[in-house]
């Protein structure tokens, strides 16, 4: 599954995983040696490679002809793509989109190989030893499309609310050939035509056109009431249709007023989760089922919001997350990295690619409703100040229609509260300190307030929880016991719930994680074992105390 509808009824679309590719690991230990196994999955999840860290190269054939567009949906974590023995695309990065554009390759079957590598080494600034498991292999979908000499490469809607809806659209053409094309442009939205200007496109070029257009009938996108529609756009030449883009959209605005997060004017009140892609069958490519029952869950425990901890997700989860009215934070790729990896010659930029390939691809999603950035990095340096400036002055290149935010654990050391529209914090009192909460919380709110440029601002607490091994229960009530968890959730969940100016929590974790062996540390199981639920989705006693106080407060904050 591509996505959870379908995108072209003009351009060939094919998915190529969905079926068994040929894998090959790369290594003295395995040479010669040949599986069968599905795409997109993990190496980690086949017999004999849970622990293997290196290279594997995957092997597919298809048939086509024309200009080939390969698009890939994730690979992890760095990638080399051949085409008929031919390097044509090399990526780094696991959590975000790349393709690559072959033109005028010849009508017939074609070969297909991907190498795949998760190792970590001074190249990889992002993906290092973490608190979270960085798997190998083709591990989001993989689709092939033919283009035109002339073709969409993305569309882009942005909702206006003005005595009634309105919609910003912004298409781009992208120009493969070395002639001049003229084209026009139109767009169906609710049974609104949305016509464009004829459009000259030079060669080899990109060209954006943007217009803005009345949608009087359309309904909102809200949590109760995720509307979504279709936006329908074509391309033409001389009258006849080249290429056309379907994506899906919702009406909805987000909006900072002080110390508040409005979304259509409610004012919100978040109750989230922070949530890993990871499963122990699945890995980090966990297929639409299993994805679809994590968000049941989420919204079973009474929350409205998602985190995803700590990198671009699936689009298949956004999508999912549209359709189930769920809030999501959405952040690049980047977990307490301290200032000596933050200097890591490749990570500036390989940030810079994250953000740019994120923001494009997951831009019509109306469920996410923040962009993050940094979690837990050196922002309490010069240098890291540095670094958070750039990538906040991105995103707002980008996309001017969300706030942004970074979750901090810099208590009273933070240097960079003047950039985001939100300020978070990642707090752990009766976990890795004994502080009472409601103390702890006050303590940092006030110092936000009092002394940084944080002041005035809306305020969220973007971790904090306790670990629980599932099954381990005491009536002495000790750590890592199911019945510790439950007593500090209820005093932190309380807590946070009463602060005043807060706007919402999220819950450190949804479900226990591998994390790296490289980095684990003092974590039981080689896990991160503060799941509401444990790997395999088992509920903790601490599951009925989170429902019981989430469900007991609502979605928005009266006035």
């Amino acid at each position: 599954m591509i996505r959870t509808f379908k995108t072209h009824k003009i351009r060939f679309q094919q998915e190529l995983s969905g079926k068994l590719w040929e894998f090959s690991p790369l290594s003295k230990d395995h040479k010669g040696e040949k599986y069968q196994v599905p795409v997109p999955s993990c190496w980690e999840t086949y017999p004999d490679f849970v622990s293997y860290r290196g290279e594997g190269m995957y092997r597919t054939s298809f048939k086509a002809g024309g200009n080939v567009r390969l698009e890939f949906k994730g690979v992890s974590h760095t990638a080399t793509v051949y085409l008929d023995g031919k390097e044509i695309a090399s990526h780094y990065n696991a959590y975000s989109i790349f393709s690559a554009i072959v033109k005028n390759i010849s009508e017939g079957e074609h070969l297909l190989e991907v190498r795949a590598d998760n190792q970590f080494s001074e190249a990889s600034s992002l993906h290092v030893p973490n608190d979270y498991m960085s798997y190998g292999g083709v591990s989001r979908p993989v689709a092939l499309e033919t283009v035109s000499d002339v073709y969409i490469r993305w569309v882009h809607f942005t909702p206006i609310e003005d005595n009634g809806w309105k919609g910003r659209i912004e298409v781009c053409l992208a120009n493969i050939s070395t002639e001049e094309h003229v084209v026009s442009i139109s767009s169906v939205l609710d049974n609104v035509n949305c016509n464009f200007p004829e459009t000259t496109v030079s060669a080899n070029s990109l060209v954006t056109i943007t217009e803005i257009f009345a949608f009087p009938d359309a309904k909102a996108w809200m949590p109760e009431t995720p509307n979504l529609y279709l936006l329908n756009t074509v391309l033409s030449e001389n009258n006849e249709p080249l290429d056309d883009m379907i994506e899906r959209v919702g009406f909805r605005v987000i909006e900072i007023k002080g110390k508040k997060i409005f979304i259509n004017r409610k004012q919100l009140r978040i109750k989230g989760f922070c949530r890993h892609e990871d499963h122990p069958n699945f890995g980090c490519s966990l297929p639409y089922e299993a994805i679809a029952y994590d968000l049941q869950l989420v919204q079973n425990l009474g929350g409205n919001s998602i985190r995803t901890s700590h990198y671009p997700n699936d689009e298949i989860f956004l999508d999912l997350c549209d359709e189930m009215g769920i809030l999501v934070w959405e952040e690049n790729h980047a977990r307490g990295l301290t200032e000596e990896q933050m200097r890591n010659p490749n990570f500036q930029k390989q940030c810079e690619d994250v953000i740019a390939e994120m923001i494009p691809a997951h831009y019509n999603h109306p469920s996410i409703y923040i962009w993050g950035i940094l979690n837990e990095c050196a922002s309490e340096t010069e240098y890291g100040r540095e670094c958070y400036a750039k990538q906040y002055a991105q995103i707002k290149e980008l996309d001017t229609s969300r706030p942004r935010s970074s979750a901090s654990c810099k208590f009273k050391t933070d240097l960079c509260f003047g950039y985001p529209e939100v300020v978070s914090y990642n707090i752990y009192p009766r976990w890795y300190h004994d502080t009472p909460v409601a103390d702890y919380l006050s303590d940092l709110y006030n110092w936000v307030q009092e002394k940084t440029e944080g002041a005035g601002k809306p305020f969220l607490i973007t971790e904090i929880g306790a670990a629980a091994l599932y099954g381990y229960r005491t009536p002495a009530h000790d750590k890592w016991s199911e019945e510790y968890q439950a007593q500090a959730l209820k005093e932190q969940i309380t807590a946070v719930l009463k602060q005043p100016g807060c706007s919402g929590i999220y819950i450190w974790q949804f479900c226990d994680i591998r994390v790296s062996k490289e980095w684990f540390g003092s974590r039981p199981r080689t896990m991160n074992n503060k799941g509401i639920v444990d790997e395999y989705r088992r509920r903790k006693l601490s599951y009925d105390t989170v429902k019981r106080l989430f469900s007991s407060v609502s979605d928005y904050v009266e006035e």
